[in-house]
């Protein structure tokens, strides 16, 4: 729960609270009129940390201490969250042999940096009626990347989706 969402003081709209002083002792379920002066004579602000059980939680503390403390453990959280990211490279089933191992070089780089890659072939025209030569290239590429020891899972395999044929890798888990 985000601090702006806390009700602090006179905002709390209960009638009765379980009030926690501020050596975290528990005073018991008190109307909400004796927690504000419980907190008053203590000089902190009484804050709703429960609002949701019966009957909410509330505890005496200093309200900007603690939003600091809440805001730097967000911060925390998010610099050890990895983003990944979804790559694609599109090419086509008449590919060069070059141009392949160029592409294929991409999606290990890609794959080494921890995102996932969607490797798609467009299909024009004619070349709608041969799926079997998209079904090629990326088997060529799967090859290419074992053969350059990429490490990487097949989270979808060659899938036909419209004029598109398509395949996700991902990189594989580190131990």
């Amino acid at each position: 729960m985000a601090t702006k969402d806390l009700r602090i003081n006179r905002q709390i709209r209960a009638r009765e609270v379980l009030v926690i002083d501020q050596n975290g002792t528990q005073r018991g379920i008190m109307d909400i009129h004796s927690a504000n002066i419980l907190a008053d004579e203590a000089g902190l602000d009484l804050v709703e940390v429960s609002p949701n059980a019966n009957p909410p939680v509330c505890k005496i503390l200093d309200f900007g201490k603690y939003r600091y403390e809440m805001e730097k453990k967000n911060r925390e959280a998010k610099k050890n969250q990895a983003v990944i990211k979804l790559k694609e490279i599109r090419m086509q089933p008449k590919i060069e042999k070059h141009d392949l191992e160029t592409k294929s070089k991409a999606i290990g780089e890609f794959l080494g940096e921890g995102n996932k890659v969607k490797v798609s072939i467009r299909f024009r025209g004619r070349e709608l009626a041969h799926p079997e030569l998209g079904k090629a290239v990326l088997d060529r590429i799967l090859d290419k990347l074992t053969e350059d020891g990429v490490s990487y899972n097949l989270d979808k395999g060659a899938l036909m989706e419209g004029k598109m044929m398509s395949m996700m890798l991902s990189p594989a888990k580190k131990k």
